[in-house]
This record gives structure tokens, C-alpha cells and sequence, in this order.
């Protein structure tokens, strides 16, 4: 007779109801530590938006290192730029404010997060599959922050300073409204920090030995093309200055991919060599 799935237990002793028990476990914690940094962000409403809304001043690092670059060139620098801000909506500050409180709580959660999620699920690894977990896990991690840092310091700061201050006519004036800014900052920065797993996902590929560098550079010039398409549907802007900004260091993670496929590669035959060497 077929067991039923409140006596089916696994190695440790435990029951189906018994795993699903301890997930919501790990689910509420998540959430009560998620709440309580957006809480906190909440509160820090000055400090918060300082950070946010820098990449709008002239004085912003990007402006500042580009300016001192031009000098040491003896090129003139850029013009001075003021862009404004508005609101058009009556509760949409504080809506704002809301939303970028639990952005700001996810992204400080988030180490807590992934330990609580990995401790789920690391019992049901072996002690090898384990380890090539946690390293896969923090590369992946780091990498998206790698990715979210170059959207917020170089992509985002570049689209809006030229978007912000582009003029069909001087008769016509640029006052951007607070949502449209945050909605591109966060697209961005989202959008460029699931591109830059694409070395981490080449890695896992050729380790599965789905593909290798020679497959990643026979399919170059499709992947460019489909790199231009992908970024002229997920930017918010349609303009072609944002798409080449956007596209080239995904470009350059592609090549990093097939860097990276490489040398993956060549580790998967040092490890077969040998044991074809035994046969």
C-alpha cells in the first residue's frame, strides 16, 4: 500500500508537512526582516532620497571625475545643467516615499534573505554540491550588485543628464515629474543587474556542458542583435543615446562570458583527462 504524504519522510525524519513547517518559517522571517528595514528606510526619508535623487545634481561623482578628465585634456568641460523635479499627483510623494522605502529595505534584507533560502536549501545538497552552490550564489549576488552600481553611477546619471537637458526649442522646457525619474532609475538599475549574471550563467552552462566559448563566439553577431532588441523594449526611453548606453556593457559582459566559458572549459578537461587516462 502506497504510503500517504503525511508519512512520507525523507533521510533526516522529517514529513512533507514537516519541510513546508520550517519554509514558513524561513518565509516569515524574511518578511519581518524585510518590513522592519523598509520601516527603518521609512524613516530615513532625508538620507534616503540624498542618495536617490544624487545622480540629478551637476555635482554628482560621474559629472565630477568627467569634468576633471576634460580638464587635464585641456578640453572644456560640460556646461552647467539644472534639471527640476516635479510632482503631479497628490499622493504620489508619499507613494514614492513607500516604494522606495521597501526597495531600499529588500536590497539591505537581501544577504539575509539568500542565507535564509540557502539554509532551506542546502540539507537536500551533497557536502560538493553544496560548496559549488554557496559560490555560484555569492558570484551571482555580487555580480547583480556590480550590475545595479554601474546603472545607478555611470548608465542612469549619463541618460539623465542628457534626456533631462535635450531641447527641441528653448521655448520649451524640461521639468521632469518625480515618477518618471524613479520608474527609469529602478528599471535600469533592475534591468542591468539581471544582465550582469551573464557570466555566472555562462559558467553554469558550460559546466553542464550545454555550451562552450566556441558556441558563444559563432553566435556573436546574433547575440549583439538580440542585445539592441532586448534593450529597446526594456528601457524605458526610446532614444538612441540610452540604447547604445545601455548596450554596450552588455556587450562587454557577453565577451566576459566567453572568457569566462573558456576557462570553464578548459577545468571540465582537466577533470575528464585524467579519468580517460585510467580507461
Amino acid at each position: 500500500m502506497a504510503k500517504s504524504s503525511e508519512n512520507l519522510q525523507d533521510d533526516s525524519g522529517q514529513t512533507f508537512w514537516d519541510h513546508l513547517d520550517v519554509l514558513r518559517g524561513v518565509l516569515l522571517r524574511i518578511l519581518a526582516v524585510t518590513l522592519l528595514f523598509t520601516v527603518v528606510a521609512f524613516c530615513f526619508k532625508d538620507e534616503v532620497f540624498a542618495v536617490v535623487l544624487a545622480p540629478k545634481s551637476p555635482d554628482f561623482i560621474l559629472y565630477r571625475l568627467l569634468a576633471d578628465v576634460a580638464s587635464r585634456l585641456g578640453m572644456s568641460g560640460a556646461e552647467w545643467f539644472d534639471v527640476s523635479l516635479i510632482n503631479t499627483g497628490l499622493a504620489q510623494q508619499f507613494m514614492i516615499h513607500m516604494k522606495t522605502a521597501f526597495c531600499v529595505g529588500l536590497i539591505v534584507a537581501s544577504p539575509y534573505i539568500l542565507h535564509q533560502l540557502f539554509g532551506f536549501v542546502s540539507p537536500a545538497l551533497y557536502d560538493k554540491e553544496r560548496k559549488y552552490s554557496l559560490r555560484l550564489l555569492i558570484g551571482g549576488y555580487i555580480m547583480f550588485l556590480l550590475g545595479v552600481a554601474i546603472s545607478y553611477f555611470i548608465i542612469f546619471p549619463l541618460t539623465f543628464r542628457f534626456l533631462g537637458t535635450y531641447q527641441v526649442s528653448a521655448e520649451v522646457t524640461n521639468l521632469i515629474s518625480l515618477e518618471s525619474y524613479m520608474s527609469v532609475l529602478i528599471m535600469l538599475c533592475l534591468f542591468m543587474g539581471i544582465m550582469c549574471e551573464l557570466p555566472v550563467l555562462a559558467y553554469i552552462a558550460t559546466k553542464a556542458g550545454i555550451i562552450d566559448s566556441g558556441f558563444l563566439k559563432r553566435y556573436r553577431r546574433h547575440a549583439i542583435l538580440v542585445i539592441l532588441v532586448v534593450c529597446a523594449i526594456i528601457t524605458p526611453t526610446s532614444d538612441a543615446f540610452t540604447l547604445l548606453i545601455v548596450s554596450l556593457p552588455i556587450w562587454l559582459l557577453y565577451e566576459a562570458s566567453i572568457l569566462i566559458s573558456r576557462s570553464a572549459s578548459g577545468r571540465n578537461a582537466r577533470h575528464v583527462s585524467p579519468q580517460s587516462s585510467e580507461q
